[in-house]
């Protein structure tokens, strides 16, 4: 079903072409497009159209027609909005799912895209209103629940909302005390959208807490805008803040203009017959569904059945939603018992079959295909000159491979690796698990156990991945540029597991018979996947090495390109670099190739279909009691992404699990488990394989590999505090982020190179064992970041450490295993009388986190701690190059500050005291470090200048 370009509304004419946002109101019963600069704009009085258009990665358009109401909005302009819409569809094919918009009850998908809020105004255009233009300022108090106005009085303000002051000069925020932080922190988006929007970006900003006493000055101000304080009374329940009774879903049939229920006991697809319309009806949600054969008509009889079904009942916050048979949304599909998974067919797989026949016979088949649009080749988004560790599990160890053996698996095995990479400003890390399709359970658990491990010993600075055979990303081809894949394993798991059930050992040998598939995107990109040794195994869109003993053959596909025969030239040199190789092309072969697959037999023609990476999908996850709950934020952007949760970017292909700084330590753990739940539910009706890439990304240690979804600012994710915290701050700062960034450690060299991606030319990496890194000791970190705020940066101490030097990782070597120097250890023993109590009255303490506040409280101890920095002084600073020690901070456990502080009453005792504070995380770090700081400069001149002394003398 269409509509004719005749019978088109002119103001609908060229819609939907590109993506974006298209606007109309409805005038005098008509639609009329309304400029960008009124988007997000809308009146009380008023309704509107709006279609949002969308282009797929294949280039595919999708729709979504909204149509909005406002409260005082007459019937008829919206019964004009509801049909306009079914024609607006009917004329882009068909296709667009359609939302009727309440005001005050609009779906989560129509507010993103006017992110963070809309506000309607009062006025209206055929209702006989005027549009209100404000001569002067008026105050106004906002809810941030739903994002409406409430009246300005003190009783509309209550313990559990979060309200929004808006007055002439100054914008307040007032937190009630049962508000969360993720509801205040997104409330402070509505406070920058109303500075930017009503004054200018010029006002002030304060934050009220609920219960904050009167002595505050911002506080008395706030309260003053109400007559004064004055307890607040319990919040009454509304009808807006009632929320819509959900039932089972109903089935309704629209037919000839009448509704008739349909009676079944679980609703199925085959159900709705596509002649007719139905209605499901959920209670919150009630969807229309018009088959294929509808007419026009009878789709607007539908609509308007839907329409008369919400009304009639008093249900204003039911969204009503119309969908296409073939069209129809994950919500919709989630309402049925059983709904069939749609395939759809390649319509050039039968072509490909009939060329590659035809090639097979000597023919010319060109013009047969149609020539297909050039792909561009996929990017890692990842720095491919870092250095690699790779490892084999065994039963419940690992066993490191060397450099030569770092690109070679065997199915039968799981393998961890280890990648360092330069990032932006500092050293990036990713630990993986590569799990064999034959490999055991037992060391399939042990690899993820292990790669837990060791992330948590890194303080949960690298970026976890969990990959199995078959379904690698192409961040991992890129790190290992070769791979070979062996068919059976090494491992002892593997061996126990096939001789206990009398399996034959498949595992490869280099005398025996073995066929290769070659594959891959380039030199820096290519694989030799070792597959059964027959004829069906071939396809003619690939190239192939077999070899038996000293026998060497490659096979070229009859639909192979140049591309693919390069990387097979590449790969016999792998492979079997000292024989030399008989070339064989499709349709030519010998005897003995055949006699070797065990004769000649059918085989494919068409490459094997890989997931590609779709549009991607944000969910926020709820993981209680062993229960995953999901919810999809729609127009999502990094501001979504908030401290305190746990998100899930669906990429189809591959998902990353994003855990924020202030997650609780048994939630973090259990990331793996969140990817896994919801690659298993799939909440998205997606049909994800439960074998696709899990990604778990560290908050403030994202990868460019997924910040490339996001318009990414690195200042943000560093930032220090809560979600409520960080922005405060920024719309305090004009918008922009404010950060003190603790860097753990100096930027790396990696052969001579910047980071960055590098070019294909200079794609060369480090492949040695075990990296020579050079640790300076001396002063502590805390120390040292203490001391920068006070020393001249045109003079160096004498015993501060020189400017330190990173090797370049060698292409070979061992670890340094040498022990520390004994001058260091006399250091330490004298450091260490620092932190006992009987000296705290006296010397400043040598952890800086901890014992700042107290040194400022009492300048008089300087003299004491600067007598006894000459005696520290006099002693040598010695290097320790020992990979991996204690003294390295990012090998140590993280503790809170209650427990590793001197007057602890609950104190960890398996610790170093002297560097207590390299047992902090680096956020609750930052945040002692700016306490003490703030003390710093509330303390008068003198005694500044005095402490600046003590510490350049230390």
């Amino acid at each position: 079903m269409s509509v004719s370009m005749r019978d088109l509304d002119p103001a609908f004419k060229g819609a939907g072409q590109k993506a974006g946002l298209e606007i109309w109101r409805i005038e005098n019963f008509n639609p009329v497009p309304i400029p960008q600069s009124s988007y997000g704009k809308f009146f009380t009085g008023d309704s509107y159209m709006i279609l949002k258009t969308t282009a797929s990665k294949s280039g595919a358009l999708r729709y979504d027609i909204h149509y909005w109401l406002g409260k005082k909005t007459s019937q008829d302009e919206a019964g004009v909005a509801a049909i306009r819409t079914v024609e607006l569809d009917a004329a882009l094919g068909g296709r667009a799912v359609q939302y009727r918009e309440v005001q005050g009850h609009e779906t989560e998908k129509f507010l993103s895209y006017f992110k963070p809020c809309i506000i309607p105004q009062e006025g209206g255009v055929s209702s006989g209103f005027k549009h209100v233009e404000a001569e002067e300022h008026t105050i106004r108090l906002f809810v941030c629940k739903g994002k409406h106005v409430v009246p300005f009085a003190r009783s509309s303000l209550n313990h559990d909302d979060i309200f929004i002051l808006d007055t002439e000069s100054k914008i307040f925020q007032f937190n009630g005390s049962n508000s969360c932080i993720q509801e205040r922190a997104k409330a402070l988006e509505v406070v920058q959208f109303i500075k930017d929007t009503y004054h200018d970006g010029k006002c002030e900003i304060a934050s009220i807490e609920d219960g904050k006493l009167m002595s505050d000055a911002e506080t008395g101000e706030f309260w003053g805008c109400f007559g004064g304080f004055a307890p607040l009374p319990r919040k009454t329940v509304s009808d807006d803040d009632k929320s819509a009774d959900s039932h089972p879903p109903k089935l309704l049939c629209v037919d000839k203009g009448k509704t008739e229920p349909v009676e079944a006991d679980s609703l199925t697809k085959e159900m709705l017959e596509t002649n007719k319309c139905y209605i499901i009806d959920c209670g919150l949600e009630v969807f229309a569904w018009m088959g294929r054969n509808t007419s026009l008509d009878e789709r607007k009889v539908a609509s308007g059945a839907a329409d008369k079904l919400v009304s009639g009942t008093g249900r204003p916050k039911s969204h009503i939603i119309r969908v296409i048979e073939g069209f129809e949304t994950v919500m919709f599909k989630s309402k049925f018992d059983s709904w069939p998974q749609t395939t759809q067919v390649m319509s050039e797989e039968g072509r490909g079959k009939v060329a590659a026949l035809l090639k097979r016979q000597g023919l010319d088949v060109k013009g047969l295909l149609k020539s297909e649009p050039v792909k561009e080749e996929p990017q890692p988004y990842i720095d491919c000159t870092g250095h690699l560790q790779v490892w084999r599990v065994n039963d419940k160890d690992k066993i490191l491979l060397p450099a030569t053996d770092q690109s070679k698996f065997y199915n039968g095995d799981c393998y961890i690796f280890q990648y360092s990479y330069p990032g932006e400003d500092k050293e990036e890390h990713l630990i993986g698990t590569w799990i064999g399709k034959n490999s055991v359970e037992e060391e399939r658990a042990s690899a993820l156990s292990l790669a837990s491990k060791m992330v948590e010993s890194m303080k949960f600075l690298p970026s976890q991945v969990r990959i199995y055979e078959g379904s690698e990303p192409i961040q991992f081809h890129a790190i290992l540029q070769s791979c070979i894949v062996f068919k059976g394993g090494l491992s002892d798991g593997y061996k126990n597991y096939i001789a206990e059930k009398e399996i034959p050992d498949e595992t490869y040998s280099e005398d025996g018979v073995a066929l290769f598939r070659i594959q891959g995107f380039g030199p820096d990109n290519m694989q030799a996947i070792q597959v059964e040794p027959v004829a069906s195994s071939l396809n003619s869109t690939y190239c192939y090495i077999l070899h038996s003993g000293s026998t060497v053959f490659t096979w070229s596909g009859g639909l192979a390109t140049s591309d693919d025969q390069e990387l097979l030239d590449r790969m016999l040199d792998l492979i079997k670099p000292d024989l030399q190789s008989k070339s064989h092309k499709e349709g030519v072969e010998s005897e003995l190739f055949w006699d070797l697959l065990g004769g000649k037999s059918e085989y494919p023609s068409q490459k094997i279909a890989r997931d590609e990476e779709s549009d991607p999908h944000l969910v926020s996850c709820d993981f209680s009691k062993g229960n995953l709950k999901v919810k999809e934020i729609y127009n999502f952007s990094q501001d979504d992404l908030m401290t305190e949760d746990i998100y899930i970017l669906d990429c189809h292909s591959e998902i990353f699990v994003w855990v924020g700084q202030q997650v609780d330590p048994k939630s973090r753990m259990q990331a793996l488990t969140i990817g896994e739940k919801f690659l298993e539910h799939d909440f998205l009706l997606e049909k994800l394989s439960r074998e696709a890439p899990i990604y778990v990304v560290m908050e403030g240690n994202e990868p460019p590999f997924f910040t490339r979804f996001f318009k990414w600012e690195s200042a943000k994710s560093t930032m220090l505090g809560n979600s409520f915290q960080r922005k405060l701050a920024i719309v305090k700062n004009g918008g922009a982020a404010l950060v003190l960034k603790h860097k753990r450690r100096a930027s790396v060299s990696y052969g001579g190179r910047s980071g960055g991606v590098p070019d294909k030319s200079q794609r060369s990496r480090s492949m040695s064992v075990s990296p020579d890194r050079v640790r300076v000791r001396g002063r502590s970190p805390a120390f040292n970041a203490l001391a920068a705020n006070f020393e001249n940066t045109n003079t160096r101490n004498l015993s501060t450490p020189p400017p330190m030097v990173r090797k370049l990782y060698p292409k070979s070597g061992a670890q340094d295993t040498a022990k520390p120097a004994p001058k260091f250890s006399a250091i330490s023993h004298l450091t260490s009388s620092f932190e006992q109590p009987s000296a705290r009255e006296n010397l400043i303490p040598r952890s800086q986190k901890v014992s700042l506040v107290t040194a400022i409280s009492n300048p008089e101890i300087i003299a004491e701690g600067a007598s006894m920095s000459r005696r520290i002084e006099s002693l040598t600073i010695e290097e320790d190059a020992k990979e991996g020690e204690a003294e390295d901070d990012e090998s140590l456990p993280v503790y809170p500050y209650d427990r590793i502080n001197t007057e602890s009453t609950d104190p960890v005792t398996d610790i170093d005291v002297t560097k207590r504070e390299a047992y902090l995380s680096p956020a609750e770090f930052q945040e002692k470090l700016g306490m003490a700081r703030t003390e710093f400069c509330k303390l008068p001149k003198w005694k500044q200048n005095k402490l600046k002394m003590a510490v350049q003398l230390f």
